[in-house]
């Protein structure tokens, strides 16, 4: 919300007037076994007290916190990761969430949902590693020209790094997650042993809207360019977006189903989120659809065909999503390569607004492709 009424003023300027309504910042067979990651501390503190959904149910406070030093071309990049795991024997299933993008993301988002599937599992020895996007939630946030390929170039290694051929691993994300995920499987790079898309997007908040056409870009391209400027763009994007009143206004408009669920302490901890340096420069990426893994619903459709027959792809749509952003989810309903779509409650932050409720479908989508017993 607050990034668009900057970027409406740029575009009112070629005569283009949306309105703030249209800007949406969150639209956005081989098995495997964990393995030990090359690791320093941690030293992000992180406060737990603070629910990690608006439901204030319980923390789930993680078995491990730590960071995974990415290097990719000139950049060491510190990683936050956590894992949530219970004390159980057998044979062990491993589930990577991994965050929607936006601007405050974060591993937050899958807590409760972790906790939820955690406890369900019964007999079943489960592991959950939840991974923030560099650049966003706890991870350092250096200047880099992120792109869809860097944040798949990201996904790649990481699988890869945590991951062997003994075991399973799956791969739950949230709106764009999903669908890079998707992208690295059908090339080959990572062979996940299923996907559960929730709530998933391709398109950035401005491509959604205003369209790819070459005019547009030119625009898009002055408004990133303005973001990542040293000193204008820290204070444009203080002003516009790390503030409480614009994070509340965008997630009771559009990322929560229930305006309620939006209390001050939960906006509280996204504000903090805002307001490490650097934390303008994927925002700014992801505002303009750089971060956009296909660039037409067709590519979209394509990616999920292109795996049918090869692995189990859950999709959750939401009830309250953005029109915009519920005609994409909807065009999966009937998609190739879907074997499941199923709708619940909630806008584009499902799995953290309702996560009992995403959990439940998820464990299903387990009981019923890997003889999970409760």
């Amino acid at each position: 919300m607050a990034m668009a009424s900057f970027a409406i003023s740029i575009f009112s300027l070629a005569t283009v007037a949306p309105t703030c309504k249209n800007y949406r910042p969150f639209l956005s067979q081989t098995t495997y076994s964990f393995k030990s990651i090359s690791i320093r501390a941690s030293s992000t503190s992180l406060d737990y007290s603070t629910p990690s959904s608006v439901n204030e149910q319980k923390a789930l406070k993680p078995t491990k916190t730590n960071y995974w030093e990415w290097k990719f071309k000139d950049n060491v990049i510190d990683v936050y990761y956590e894992e949530h795991e219970h004390e159980r024997t057998g044979p062990q299933k491993n589930i990577l969430m991994i965050p929607t993008i936006s601007d405050v993301s974060t591993v937050e988002e899958w807590r409760g949902v972790a906790k939820d599937i955690l406890e369900r599992s019964g007999k079943l020895n489960l592991r959950a590693t939840i991974v923030d996007w560099p650049g966003l939630g706890f991870s350092s946030r250096p200047k880099m020209d992120y792109d869809a390929d860097v944040m798949e170039n990201f996904v790649v290694d990481f699988i890869n790094e945590i991951s062997s051929s003994e075991n399973d691993l799956l791969v739950f994300g949230g709106g764009h997650a999903a669908t890079i995920v998707g992208r690295a499987a059908k090339k080959g790079l990572v062979k996940p042993k299923a996907i559960a898309a929730v709530a998933p997007t391709w398109a950035g908040p401005l491509p959604i809207v205003f369209g790819r056409d070459s005019s547009m870009q030119t625009r898009y391209g002055l408004l990133r360019g303005i973001l990542r400027t040293p000193g204008a763009g820290w204070m444009m994007y203080n002003m516009l977006v790390s503030n409480e009143g614009a994070i509340q206004s965008q997630y009771k408009s559009h990322v929560y189903a229930n305006p309620q669920n939006v209390t001050p302490a939960f906006v509280q901890s996204r504000y903090k989120l805002t307001t490490e340096k650097g934390s303008r420069y994927v925002p700014a990426a992801f505002l303009t659809g750089l971060l956009d893994p296909v660039n037409s619903r067709d590519e979209f459709l394509e990616l999920f065909s292109g795996l049918e027959g090869k692995i189990p792809i859950l999709v959750v749509s939401t009830e309250g999503s953005p029109k915009r952003s519920k005609a994409e989810m909807e065009a999966l309903r009937e998609a190739r390569g879907v074997s499941k779509f199923v709708k619940v409650a909630g806008a584009l932050l499902p799995h953290e607004e309702y996560p009992s409720m995403v959990a439940e479908e998820l464990y299903k989508f387990l009981q019923e492709n890997f003889e999970v017993n409760a």
